[in-house]
């Protein structure tokens, strides 16, 4: 007799729902904040899978729960530890884990599987599997994904209670501490981090010079938060022909009673700018008509604005300076110091690269920013590429202090702290391009993955490195220790690159995956973003990982038809026989256990002779059918938050797990 599994007969879905989606409001100390990837999975809602398919079902045991108020009793039990295993802040309960890891030896004979995630992406699938004890692999194509499973499931393990290199608490009459998971990589990640930071200040601190705030804002020097940019082209109108502006809005403050707006002030074909209160009485300058003369109102379409940026004829000029003053944000006027300082920045570095095509998803390319240069004003670039030429340094300082102190943490230690401080390096250039726009509610720079794709963007928001708010080294660092300070170890993680539709090796294991959702998100051309930075820094480190220019695109699994001159039926074609390829791979790799498969529903296409269907869920389902497995369960869990931010047609938004067996 088959033994049913908690997850094929009932879930406290309400609960598990409720914390999943409560979970994405979550930010210090969650896994998400090490490094961006798109559409993540929640923890709760992994944690709740992973566990869910490895306790038997009371029903399964009627020689233990003979009567069905013995088993909905015993069900009701299980589902109170499930309900405080979900919960965020149990999740390094050591009670509540260990009542959980207590069933799980339970029922699984004190022998539990190992856990393989095919389609690792972010983490959360194995990083739970951590979790809750078992031995977690970690299998993805994409190099950044690998490094992201790295960071989360390998190192914190493998140096589990390491003390630091480097501790602040020192001195005479001090008592040495407990150094607690991975309390200490943080502790030499912050150390190391402070260090780059002070080297990269000796280099470019000249480019970010403070500025003077009014006397009716305290007086004195002020470190910059922020420059908001607007972007230029030349006006078609022949009698105007000035440098018109492309603004979407001019209100770049808005908390409730310290509204500021950008002001235009034009003089003849000049036009300069100033900070007023209050809202502004005039709109944007563009919209999605196209934009409009701010000096002769002459209306300006979109195919000139696309022509004259492919022919490298953008420019940008300053319109305010947002310095950090002692009651919040502070909305200054630009004046020629701030501006000479971002003209002297010059970089001889470079970053090979175009970015990929996708109309919808990757928009600057018909703007004419095809390279990964082109994302980046000069001082941009210079500030990034001075953080990312400093991991080199660091590295030789790690290995002299080890010398030093006569540690035994060894070269993997080194190439940890590398791998984090080069996630800060990735984080920064994430909020440091010529794309981020000023959140004016939040008054923060936001990063360049706002929305599941890359926007076309027209004044922009330039961050300071030096500043300590968002956009800044320090801020971009920081979210790493405290992810490390909340980790709590167990077996150290298997990660390796690898194609789903390749053999693993591995046998009788549980498998858990979410994998890639035909058209909706192209994971590689995103992240290629973050590889080129990555390569520059690590590769040294890895050079199986990094050996390509790019990240490998043929192989991944997307039905993107641009890999296929346009041709939608080849690039669905393509997706199906590959996830049905991946799920026959599964199905060769599971053992006695549930596989658990997630699926966003939300893409969705018209069929003339069909009306309204989704191509990608029929794919799933008919992939696990053709590959061997019955559906035994499913179950819709929310596993995103909606956000005021406005988002593409196929913006995931929630999910359905597949709950599968081999047929006996």
């Amino acid at each position: 007799m088959t033994i049913k599994k908690l997850i094929e007969v009932a879930l406290p879905l309400e609960k598990i729902n409720a914390e999943s989606a409560r979970e994405k409001s979550i930010r210090h100390g969650h896994p998400s904040t090490l490094h961006l990837w798109w559409a993540r999975r929640p923890l709760a809602t992994a944690r709740a899978v992973i566990w869910a398919s490895l306790i038997d079902d009371p029903s399964s045991h009627p020689e233990l729960f003979p009567t069905e108020e013995d088993q909905n009793k015993e069900r009701q039990r299980l589902f109170k530890i499930l309900e405080e295993l979900v919960v965020w802040e149990n999740s390094n309960d050591g009670d509540v884990l260990g009542r959980a890891t207590d069933e799980i030896l339970r029922w699984t004979g004190h022998n539990p599987p190992a856990l393989l995630d095919p389609f690792s992406g972010g983490g959360t699938i194995p990083f739970e599997a951590q979790r809750l004890g078992l031995e977690a692999h970690a299998h993805d194509l994409n190099p950044v994904s690998v490094m992201i499973n790295k960071a989360m499931i390998e190192y914190p393990a493998k140096f589990h209670d390491a003390s630091p290199l480097h501790s602040e608490a020192s001195g005479e009459g001090f008592i040495p501490r407990e150094w607690r998971g991975a309390e200490g990589l943080a502790e030499d990640i912050r150390y190391y981090g402070t260090w780059m930071e002070q080297e990269a200040q000796k280099k470019i601190g000249k480019f970010y010079p403070t500025i003077k705030l009014p006397k009716e804002y305290g007086g004195g020097e002020a470190a910059v938060v922020a420059w908001i940019w607007a972007r230029t082209v030349k006006c078609p109108n022949p009698a105007c022909g000035c440098e018109m502006p492309l603004i979407r809005s001019f209100d770049v403050g808005k908390k409730k009673g310290r509204e500021k707006h950008i002001e235009p002030i034009i003089n003849g074909k000049e036009i300069t700018y100033v900070i007023r209160d209050g809202k502004s009485s005039r709109p944007g300058t563009v919209n999605r008509s196209g934009a409009r003369c701010v000096v002769c109102g002459e209306p300006v379409k979109f195919p000139y604005i696309r022509e004259e940026g492919k022919n490298k004829r953008f420019g940008y000029k300053l319109a305010a300076v947002i310095a950090l003053g002692q009651r919040g944000r502070v909305y200054l006027d630009p004046n020629d110091e701030q501006v000479q300082a971002a003209l002297l920045a010059k970089c001889d570095d470079s970053l090979v690269g175009d970015l990929g095509y996708y109309p919808g998803y990757i928009n600057p390319v018909g703007y004419g920013i095809s390279e990964f240069y082109d994302l980046f004003t000069p001082r941009q670039f210079t500030a990034v590429s001075t953080f990312c030429n400093l991991i080199p340094d660091v590295k030789k300082k790690i290995k002299e202090d080890m010398v030093e102190r006569a540690s035994e943490l060894g070269d993997e230690y080194c190439k940890a702290i590398a791998l984090y401080l080069a996630f800060a390096v990735d984080r920064m250039a994430s909020r440091m391009t010529n794309i981020c726009v000023w959140h004016s509610i939040g008054e923060k720079v936001e990063h360049l993955f706002g929305m599941q794709g890359m926007p076309m963007t027209w004044d922009f928001a330039e961050a300071n490195p030096f500043s300590g708010s968002s956009g800044s080294w320090s801020g971009s660092l920081e979210w790493i220790p405290k992810f490390l300070e909340r980790t709590n170890g167990g077996k150290v993680g298997i990660v390796k690159q690898s194609d789903a539709q390749t053999d693993s090796g591995l046998r009788n294991i549980l498998v858990s995956t979410d994998p890639p959702y035909y058209n909706n998100i192209i994971y590689a051309d995103f992240s290629d973003f973050f590889y080129v930075w990555l390569r520059k820094m690590l590769r040294d480190d890895y050079p199986d990982v990094f050996g390509t220019m790019l990240t490998p695109k043929a192989e991944e699994l997307i039905a993107n038809p641009y890999r296929f001159d346009g041709n939608f039926d080849d690039a669905k074609d393509f997706f199906e026989s590959g996830m049905l390829s991946a799920l026959k791979q599964v199905h060769k790799e599971s053992g006695d256990y549930p596989v658990s498969i997630y699926y966003a529903y939300k893409q969705k296409e018209t069929d003339k002779d069909e009306g309204e269907s989704s191509r990608g869920w029929e794919t799933i389902l008919s992939a696990i059918i053709n590959a061997g497995f019955s559906i035994t369960a499913t179950w819709p869990v929310r596993t995103e938050l909606t956000t005021g931010l406005k988002t593409f047609e196929n913006t995931l938004a929630s999910s359905i797990v597949l709950v599968c067996r081999k047929p006996i």
